[in-house]
């Protein structure tokens, strides 16, 4: 067993070297025959590699409307946050590495290398190599979910099959070099083949929340679902995946925010500085499959903020509030604008598939389907553990009417994910939404002294243009307007 370990750590290290050193192209990983992998066991490891678990892929969050900046931070923010926030097309310069690529990339390398040479392998049995593979399998499907949110149009059945999507890239070998983006209908097919041919060889227990399981997939599956407007295929899907978390050999439930505040609770003791204490990746037990972003905004810097009316959608014994502040980092300088509030407590926004969001899809797709008394069931459950459950209950008049109550559950994402990332997603697929048609989703900057400088999104930044880097490297490639 040792051997084992030390011969797969020793395939991460030579791999992570590789992926330093080597000279980038579109794909921005190791050259062909670089990774060496024989074993089983070896492909096994590959699974654990950091590279797969944080991210800087963050451009979702400072482009959600839920934000707001203030300076005199702002003015003195990288350019990339300046430039996602006023809802820019260009987020990098021609030089940059772009977060929202280059790990997904060298990710993508990686499962293609693990699916396509693990049957391969030197030992193991037929079913080990089957979970591994669909472990990789799955685990593309996440990645290639994340680069169609970015670079693909939002999921329009119409449209689809002929809006601009992302390469599909289904070998590891850097010497291609003929790059064409597939359609946004190919995309969503390949992500829904990977994890349909997954799940029935995955893992039914949760060892490791960082790996891959079969109600991960599931819950996946049921988001990529929502996404594409399927509401019945989702909620079968979420049904399933909350079903299959049921005694796990290791916990995955939500926190209790009444009893996580407390003294001894997983939230505690505050720092000054920091705020609340917050559980690691591999250690939240609400992770299902446990994957995160840098998102320094909840950490260290100051210029995105909740904008006053995010905040006011919040009760006053609403628990979640205790992860903001309306001070500065390290100074706890007071913003200069009434309502603004930091976010803070943590510096990763864990956007995996988490169980906060497998509740309230599932929520929202009973609600879609005039199912309102399970809608309001779901979403009270995450709420009584965000508050005292006196103040869980929804509105009576709220919860007896479809598109209320459909309203209120998408405020509650925001409640639970603000200034995360997940609004800007939303917004994404709201925009292609028959019920949210001539939503305007605007931005303001703040000064120092308090006057507003308003942005607006124009429909062309629900998507964002390819990387400058990349498109030199494949001039073939047609971006984004």
């Amino acid at each position: 067993m040792k051997h084992i370990y030390s011969k797969a750590a020793l395939i991460l290290i030579l791999m992570a070297g590789v992926l330093t050193a080597c000279k980038k192209s579109f794909l921005e990983i190791v050259p062909k025959g670089e990774l060496v992998a024989q074993t089983t066991s070896d492909y096994d490891g590959l699974l654990n590699s950091s590279n797969l678990l944080t991210f800087s892929a963050n451009a979702q969050i400072q482009m959600g409307d839920e934000v707001a900046a203030v300076d005199p931070y702002f003015t003195a923010a990288v350019l990339k946050t300046q430039a996602g926030f006023r809802w820019e097309a260009v987020l990098y310069q021609p030089s940059d590495d772009a977060g929202e690529t280059v790990l997904p990339l060298k990710n993508i390398y990686l499962y293609n290398k693990i699916i396509n040479e693990v049957p391969h392998a030197t030992d193991g049995t037929d079913q080990q190599k089957l979970s591994i593979a669909a472990e990789a399998m799955a685990g593309r499907a996440w990645t290639y979910f994340l680069l169609i949110n970015y670079y693909g149009k939002p999921y329009n059945a119409k449209t689809a099959a002929t809006d601009p999507g992302f390469p599909i890239i289904k070998n590891a070998d850097v010497t291609t070099t003929n790059f064409s983006r597939a359609t946004v209908q190919q995309v969503y097919d390949f992500i829904i083949q990977d994890l349909t041919t997954a799940i029935p060889n995955l893992p039914s227990q949760i060892s490791y929340r960082t790996r891959m399981s079969k109600a991960a997939a599931e819950g996946l599956l049921g988001k990529v679902y929502t996404f594409m407007g399927r509401y019945n295929d989702a909620l079968t899907q979420l049904n399933t995946s909350i079903a299959d978390l049921a005694n796990q050999p290791i916990p995955v439930r939500l926190y209790d925010y009444n009893v996580e505040f407390d003294d001894g609770g997983v939230f505690t003791p505050d720092d000054v500085d920091f705020g609340p204490s917050y559980p690691l990746l591999p250690n939240n037990y609400e992770n299902v499959y446990g994957r995160s972003t840098s998102d320094s905004w909840t950490f260290i810097y100051n210029e995105l903020v909740l904008n006053p009316q995010a905040a006011a959608l919040f009760g006053p014994t609403d628990l979640r509030l205790k992860f903001y502040t309306n001070t500065t980092a390290f100074t706890q300088t007071p913003y200069p604008v009434a309502g603004v509030l930091r976010h803070w407590g943590y510096s990763q926004a864990q956007f995996g598939v988490v169980l906060p969001d497998l509740y309230l899809l599932k929520a929202e797709c009973e609600c879609r389907g005039n199912d309102l008394t399970d809608a309001v069931s779901d979403v009270q459950t995450l709420r009584a553990k965000r508050m005292p459950a006196a103040d869980a209950v929804v509105p009576a008049a709220t919860a007896s009417q479809q598109l209320p109550l459909l309203k209120f559950i998408l405020n509650e994402r925001i409640r639970e994910f603000a200034v995360q990332g997940y609004r800007w997603f939303d917004m994404r697929r709201l925009s292609v939404d028959p019920l949210f048609q001539g939503v305007t989703y605007t931005h303001t900057l703040y000064s120092a002294t308090g006057s507003a400088t308003t942005f607006q999104l124009s429909p062309d930044r629900f998507t964002l243009q390819i990387p400058p880097k990349l498109m030199n490297q494949n001039p073939n490639m047609v971006n984004n307007p």
